[in-house]
């Protein structure tokens, strides 16, 4: 038998009015809420979410983007969204982590409240072009005839030699290209995010921070941007969107086993702080660092040392979210159940 659970795609504020969420009806989402702000959920099949294959997840994530952008578009400019794939079994549990992030969410809505994000791709128009250029550059060419006077054979380490000169010069020509864009556009965002590009032909893929009051200036400046470049490069822009390259939650669930065997790796006493667990860590990572030239240097230790350390750190700040207390209690029977962090993925 196939389990229903509630996925989660974002955070709202409650503000809009009882009409707006009527909106959603027939939409396939439903509002769960907690104070003054609400889930945007779903109903769907747990299985379908365990184990899948690349182009499933790729359906998944563009579903997922979607919908966001959907509830954008029917005026939910304030949306914090949620990390892909959130799933739960109950309307509890999205309560629950609507309440432990409460202070994280209304905190990132007061900072999204006139924002948005602008997604820029930029690429060559002409990539062969681009390439033929570049093998045409003296220090290239020079190479290039060294390879060829030799006897006339061309050995794969040649080739890939060459290869690699090619790539070095067309790293450099793109990252000029990405530096001018970028400055020209910097003075128009908040911040600026650079994401992975997807192969050489690619000069960014980056995404801008801006207020909503920018929009048109950053889009003269695109344009600007264009006519500099006369055609040599295609400019995408995508937006605007939620601010997922700055503001997307995630949720983490904490094992209280896990919890005891790290406190016990940093050797913590049973009531603790995060000033102690700090002071707890650099002091065994001294002594296990795979480069403190002692002998009690050793890898694996100070790699679980440093696992123990981050979990802690999870642990404590689950426990502010929910009790805001600055001690922290580690005794087995004081350990807090079913524990989980609400925080911004990173």
């Amino acid at each position: 038998m196939t389990m229903k659970g509630i996925y989660i795609y974002g955070v709202v504020p409650n503000f809009y009015g009882m009409t707006q969420f009527q909106s959603l009806e027939n939409s396939g989402v439903y509002a769960i809420t907690f104070n003054n702000i609400s889930a945007i959920v779903s109903e769907r099949d747990t299985a379908q979410l365990e184990h899948l294959d690349r182009e499933s997840l790729g359906h998944l994530l563009v579903h997922h983007q979607k919908t966001i952008e959907e509830l954008q578009a029917k005026g939910f400019t304030m949306i914090i969204p949620m990390r892909l794939g959130m799933i739960v079994n109950s309307k509890e549990e999205v309560i629950k982590i609507l309440s432990s992030g409460y202070n994280l969410i209304i905190e990132i809505l007061k900072k999204i409240e006139y924002l948005t994000e602008i997604d820029l791709v930029v690429t060559w128009a002409n990539f062969t072009e681009v390439l033929k250029g570049i093998a045409e550059l003296p220090d290239v060419k020079e190479v290039k005839h060294e390879i060829m006077s030799d006897n006339g054979i061309i050995t794969t380490v040649d080739q890939v030699k060459m290869g690699l000169i090619l790539k070095e010069k067309l790293d450099e020509k793109n990252k000029a290209a990405e530096l001018n864009i970028l400055d020209t556009l910097a003075p128009f965002g908040l911040d600026i995010k650079i994401h992975d590009v997807m192969d050489g032909a690619m000069i960014t893929n980056s995404a801008f921070l801006i207020n909503r009051n920018k929009l048109e200036k950053f889009e003269q400046a695109i344009g600007q941007l264009d006519e500099e470049y006369n055609g040599i490069l295609n400019f995408r822009l995508v937006g605007p969107l939620p601010c997922y390259s700055y503001y997307t939650l995630e949720i983490k669930e904490l094992d209280i086993l896990k919890i005891e065997q790290a406190a016990a790796e940093l050797d913590l006493k049973e009531t603790t702080t995060e000033n102690e667990i700090k002071k707890a860590f650099l002091k065994k990572a001294k002594l296990f660092h795979p480069d403190n030239g002692l002998d009690t240097h050793d890898p694996e230790k100070f790699n679980k040392v440093q696992n123990a350390y981050h979990l802690m750190l999870d642990y404590t700040a689950a426990v502010n979210q929910s009790t805001k207390e600055e001690s922290i209690a580690l005794a087995k029977e004081n350990l807090a159940a079913h524990l989980i962090l609400v925080k911004i993925k990173e």
